[in-house]
């Protein structure tokens, strides 16, 4: 029997040490953009700019959201809040504000009262409020597509559109920086950071022949010739995990992406609780495995193979047999150290790592099993089929 645990022990320590020395190489190409390099000259010039942040139901986040952005640092902007027939007080809330002297006239509000057929509630707000960006007078050359929770440090526009220019990148999104204040927290928001990086190469994100790609629901800037090309959000009008979505579709179009990270400069309050990640991902997790219960399926096995059986091996594996598991966690440990770079969590939060994989895995099959079982998904108060949804996933 000991021939098993070598065998997957050695595999889990090959699959483990190879993207953790890779990400040790090259994780320092992906820019940071809080540090003095980044920071514009006083003479840089900055394009027009519009911001899109669609809001349905956020009376409780959307004020101090749109505030941090009304506060930016930055020339020639313009805000165009969607409320998407919210039935809390958020559509309240932005007129106020729109009409407030805090504003100074950047801040426009739509209102949808009635969903078009074939569009998901949140990909037809950010495509109607790009569509009247564009038709603004001023016009704009950029737009960023951004989250009703979010909070803006002032800096951050300007040094993520110098970049942009700098760099050539047609799409940049930012990662945001968590809002956390419980070791739960902590946990599952490190999950995704460590466990994604064995996936996806962020600094092969700008390499247009690299299969990486990626895309921010709290950050995706994209140049509005991009946006154009890729046929706009009209052309991802079902798409559930919209961010991620435009980010392929920049990618298969052969534009330049790239993806930066910056402590601050984004914030936003994600998840409370362990729990919250279950939640949070109910309507959009099984989106990421094209309403597929198979892939869901093989997804699970593959998350408990690589990041739980690690741990568990290593106490069950007789003798020398317990080397590669070791190995393997100490790769796990490295990759957490690695990632704490652009994080504010303690790399010790690994110890909680298979935990982190479990609950993981219980979020995935929550959200297969109340998509089939009510037969689609029901998000910003509209029920689609799963019919429908894989027709356009």
């Amino acid at each position: 029997m000991s021939w098993f645990f070598w065998l997957t022990g050695a595999l889990l320590a090959i699959g483990w040490t190879i993207p953790v020395i890779r990400a040790a190489i090259y994780f320092r190409h992906v820019a940071d953009l809080t540090l003095p390099e980044f920071q514009p000259p006083p003479d840089a010039p900055f394009p027009a700019l519009i911001i899109v942040v669609p809001a349905r139901n956020e009376a409780e986040t959307v004020e101090p959201a749109m505030r941090s952005l009304c506060r930016l640092d930055y020339p020639d902007y313009q805000i165009i809040a969607v409320n998407d027939r919210s039935t809390d007080a958020t559509g309240d809330i932005l007129e106020k504000l729109a009409a407030s002297s805090e504003s100074a006239g950047r801040l426009r509000v739509l209102h949808v009262r009635q969903l078009p057929p074939g569009w998901l509630g949140k990909t037809h707000a950010m495509w109607l409020g790009a569509e009247q960006g564009a038709r603004s007078a001023s016009g704009n050359d950029w737009i960023l597509f951004t989250d009703a929770d979010c909070i803006f440090h002032p800096d951050c526009l300007r040094r993520a559109l110098h970049y942009a220019v700098r760099t050539g990148a047609e799409h940049l999104a930012l990662m945001p920086t968590g809002i956390m204040h419980a070791l739960s927290e902590r946990m599952m928001m490190s999950f995704p950071q460590v466990a994604g990086n064995l996936a996806l190469r962020p600094w092969k994100v700008r390499d247009p022949q690299a299969r990486d790609f990626v895309g921010v629901g709290a950050f995706n800037l994209i140049r509005r010739s991009a946006y154009n090309a890729v046929g706009t959000y009209q052309k991802m009008s079902m798409a559930v995990v919209d961010d991620l979505k435009l980010g392929e579709a920049v990618k298969q179009a052969g534009l330049r992406q790239d993806i930066v990270y910056g402590k601050d400069l984004v914030r936003v309050r994600w998840l409370i609780g362990a729990w919250g990640i279950v939640r949070n991902l109910e309507k959009n997790l099984f989106a990421l495995f094209r309403f597929r219960m198979s892939l869901a399926i093989a997804a699970c096995l593959a998350v408990l193979l690589i990041c739980v059986w690690p741990f568990v091996g290593i106490f069950l594996a007789p003798g020398w047999a317990k080397t590669p598991f070791a190995v393997a966690i100490l790769m796990v440990l490295g990759m957490h150290f690695i990632t704490a770079r652009v994080s504010t969590i303690s790399p010790l939060i690994f110890l909680t790592f298979p935990l982190a994989a479990l609950v993981f895995v219980t979020a995935v099959l929550r959200s297969a099993y109340v998509a089939l079982r009510d037969g689609g998904i029901t998000w910003r108060g509209t029920r689609y089929s799963l019919e429908e949804l894989r027709k356009k996933s």
